[in-house]
């Protein structure tokens, strides 16, 4: 696998994102990943609000789908959004001038929006796209990249049924490729002023592509049912709180 970085000027306004990758994006290739950060997405669209005069505690309650009450000692609050456990339901002020920078408004449309430019503009049938964030890990300082949303591509590659190398049937082995994808991104992009908020991804023999958005059903795949996630004991024995987001 090969991550190259794109480097952007500085983006701060609102525009279309097909301007940003008209300017930046000169090739891709047949099999490839265009990665790009939630962040530009999010000013693209203008999903930002003025720091002056916003409290952001109530502003991580309405944006997010769950939270707990309260913050740690650095200011984060543990929240749920779009089925992700995630500090501060996405918001983020660094490198936004002045602005909290929301998570986009819809991340799947326009995921889907830019994979069909792209691969028209290009004149390509297979390309994919991942929009990525950061994620803290429960116990582990430090942070990695996650995907808010991808298209154009199969997220899970299944080894259920297969058998490991001593011939032992597996189970419920399921590589996550978005979230796998996502994490390498963003640990060549970097996450403090290197302006590369875009990343070309090539050379995936793993990942399965597919001409079409994935569908309701094939996205409904990646959530898993509270009742089987290992961290059900911990996540159904506090008092989460509904946000203001839809989820």
């Amino acid at each position: 696998m090969k991550i190259k970085p794109i480097k952007t000027g500085r983006i701060a306004s609102a525009q279309k994102i097909e301007t940003i990758l008209d300017r930046y994006v000169k090739k891709i290739s047949e099999n490839s990943i265009l990665a790009i950060t939630s962040k530009i997405i999010s000013i693209c669209e203008g999903n930002v609000v003025d720091l002056a005069g916003m409290n952001k505690e109530k502003l991580v309650y309405r944006e997010a789908d769950l939270f707990l009450r309260g913050k740690n000692r650095f200011g984060a609050i543990l929240t749920i959004k779009n089925n992700i456990l995630i500090p501060t339901a996405g918001i983020d002020e660094s490198n936004g001038n002045g602005k909290f920078i929301l998570w986009p408004k819809n991340p799947q449309k326009s995921a889907n929006r830019i994979r069909k430019y792209l691969r028209r503009k290009f004149k390509i049938e297979n390309i994919g796209v991942v929009i990525t964030d950061s994620k803290t890990t429960p116990l582990r300082w430090g942070t990695t990249g996650i995907s808010i949303v991808y298209s154009g591509f199969e997220a899970l590659n299944s080894y259920i049924g297969n058998k490991d190398i001593f011939g032992r049937e597996m189970t419920a082995t399921r590589a996550n490729i978005a979230d796998g994808l996502a994490a390498s991104v963003v640990l060549v992009i970097g996450e403090g002023n290197e302006q590369t908020p875009l990343a070309m991804i090539t050379e995936i023999p793993f990942v399965r592509f597919r001409k079409g958005s994935p569908t309701a059903k094939e996205l409904s795949r990646l959530h898993i049912d509270i009742k089987d996630d290992l961290y059900c004991k911990i996540l159904t024995s506090v008092k989460w709180q509904r946000g203001g987001a839809k989820g």
